[in-house]
C-alpha cells in the first residue's frame, strides 16, 4: 500500500519535471478542472482566485514557488519568515514538490472554510487578504466572514432556484389536471346532450 502511494509520488513528480522541461502541462494538471473538484465556490470565485494566483505566478509555470510567494504575501502586507513561508507551502503541498499549484492554491480557500487553518498561519493571513478583494461587493461582516457568506449565498440560491423549479412542476401538473377534467366535463356534456336529443326525437 505505502509503496503504492510512493510510485504514484514518483511518477508525478516525474511528470511534473517533465512538464516544467517543455513547458507543457503535466497528466495531473490537464485533468483537474477547478469547476467540479470545487464546487462550493461560484464560477466567478474561481476565476477571481485565477487572477490572483497569476498574478503572483510571476514565472509564468502555473505554480508558485518560495520567492513568489515571499512576494506575495510582501505586496498583500503580512510579509512571512523563511520557516513560516515553508510551513504555508507544507500544508497544501500535496504532491511534495515544494511549490503551491493552482488546485492546492484553491486547497487554502477550502481549508479556510473548513475552519483547518490557524488563526496565526501565514495561510490564514492570505485568505484574509485575498479574500479581501471582493469585501466590497458583499459589503458586510469584514474579510473574515466573506467566504461564509459567499457560500451560504450560494446554497441559498441553489435552494430558490430548486424551490422555483419545484413550483413550476406543480403548476404544470395542476394544469395538466385540469385540462383533463376540462375534456372529461366536455365529454359528459357531449354525452348526455346526445341523451337528450336521443329522447326528444
Amino acid at each position: 500500500m505505502a509503496t503504492d502511494e510512493l510510485a504514484k509520488k514518483l511518477e508525478r513528480r516525474c511528470n511534473l519535471n517533465e512538464g516544467a522541461e517543455d513547458g507543457s502541462l503535466s497528466p495531473q494538471s490537464t485533468v483537474f478542472n477547478p469547476y467540479t473538484e470545487f464546487k462550493e465556490f461560484s464560477r466567478k470565485q474561481i476565476q477571481d482566485f485565477q487572477k490572483t494566483f497569476n498574478k503572483y505566478d510571476t514565472g509564468k509555470d502555473k505554480f508558485i514557488d518560495f520567492e513568489e510567494l515571499k512576494h506575495m504575501m510582501e505586496k498583500l502586507g503580512v510579509p512571512q519568515t523563511h520557516l513560516s513561508l515553508k510551513a504555508m507551502i507544507r500544508q497544501v503541498d500535496e504532491d511534495n514538490d515544494g511549490k503551491i499549484s493552482f488546485r492546492e492554491f484553491l486547497l487554502i480557500f477550502r481549508k479556510a472554510a473548513a475552519g483547518e487553518l490557524a488563526e496565526d498561519s501565514g495561510l490564514a493571513e492570505l485568505y484574509h487578504n485575498v479574500s479581501e478583494i471582493d469585501v466590497d461587493e458583499v459589503g458586510v461582516k469584514g474579510a473574515k466572514n466573506f467566504f461564509t457568506a459567499k457560500i451560504e449565498q450560494q446554497s441559498a440560491s441553489t435552494k430558490f432556484e430548486a424551490e422555483i423549479r419545484e413550483e413550476q412542476e406543480e403548476r404544470k401538473k395542476e394544469a395538466e389536471e385540469k385540462k383533463v377534467r376540462r375534456a372529461e366535463f366536455k365529454n359528459k356534456a357531449t354525452y348526455f346532450k346526445e341523451q337528450a336529443d336521443a329522447q326528444k326525437s
